[in-house]
Formats: structure tokens, sequence, C-alpha cells
């Protein structure tokens, strides 16, 4: 555990702060913060439907799917930029990475997280698996932790065996 933690603090990926996603070259801060209070109309969909387009008679009525509910990339980055502004950068640094993934389908993601745990793949299947990510998606951070995640489970012998 404790050889695990001091690896937190070695980040071996790039995490570059993005643009706020309303176009200006400034960030959102905590004063900024409930986003959902104090700047609504940035708040999207994955579909871009904006926090004010949600209500229960347009799910009752059909107007919104599930589809729908998914959080925007740009969103998450708003959060992360949050975040970061009260010392947080382990949850900003967590937003980013949920932001790159929000393109990977669900039972995709879902194959992935299995795939991570012991003994489920070998090296070579984890380094697929991450090239896969990184080349069909574009999630270059995710795929480069589950590179790190196969060299580390070699290192302790959580590998899969060939």
């Amino acid at each position: 555990m404790g050889e695990g933690m001091k690896n937190l603090a070695k980040d071996q990926v790039s995490f570059a702060k993005k643009p706020a996603a309303n176009g200006s070259a400034g960030s959102v801060s905590a004063a900024n913060y409930p986003l959902g209070e104090k700047m609504p109309e940035k708040i999207k969909s994955a579909t871009g439907k904006v926090l004010s387009d949600f209500s229960a008679e347009k799910v009752i009525s059909g107007q919104l799917t599930a589809e729908d509910f998914r959080i925007a990339p740009e969103t998450l980055e708003l959060q992360a930029q949050v975040a970061e502004s009260v010392g947080r950068d382990t949850l900003a640094r967590n937003m980013r990475r949920a932001a790159e993934l929000i393109k990977v389908p669900d039972d995709e993601l879902l194959q992935v997280y299995n795939s991570l745990r012991p003994y489920r793949s070998t090296k070579a299947e984890l380094y697929g698996i991450a090239d896969g990510l990184e080349s069909k998606y574009g999630c270059t951070v995710n795929a480069a932790f589950i590179r790190e995640a196969a060299d580390v489970y070699e290192k302790r012998g959580r590998l899969k065996a060939d």
C-alpha cells in the first residue's frame, strides 16, 4: 500500500490544463461553484443539452433519452478547474480522465475494467487494450495508465499466465 501511495504522486502522464469550455482564455474557480447555480448555461450534456433543457415532463414525454443524461467532457473540465482552484489536483486529474472516457461505449468500458482486475489479463492484452483506447477514442491519458498498470502487475506477479 505504501508503495502505491508513493507512486500516486509521480505522474508519468501529462495533465495539461485545457481552455475553459466557454471559449475564453480564463478558467472557472471555486467562486463559480456550484456551477449549476452560477453558470447553468455552461453545464451541458454529451448531446449538447443545457441544464435548463432538463425536466421531469421532458423525460416522461420522451423528449429526453438516457443519452441526454451523459455529461459533456467540457463540463467535466469546468469541474476540474474548480477542483484545481482549491488545491484538489488529484480530483481534477480524475475529472479529466473521466472526460476522456466519455467517448468509450459502456460495454467496452466494462470490459476494460474487468481486464484490469488482477490475474485477468496478460501484459500484451493490457497493452493492446491501451493501444485500442488510444487509437480508437483518443484516450491518451487512460492508455498510459493502463500501460503503467500492466508494468506494475508484471513486477508484482499479478498478470494472467501466458
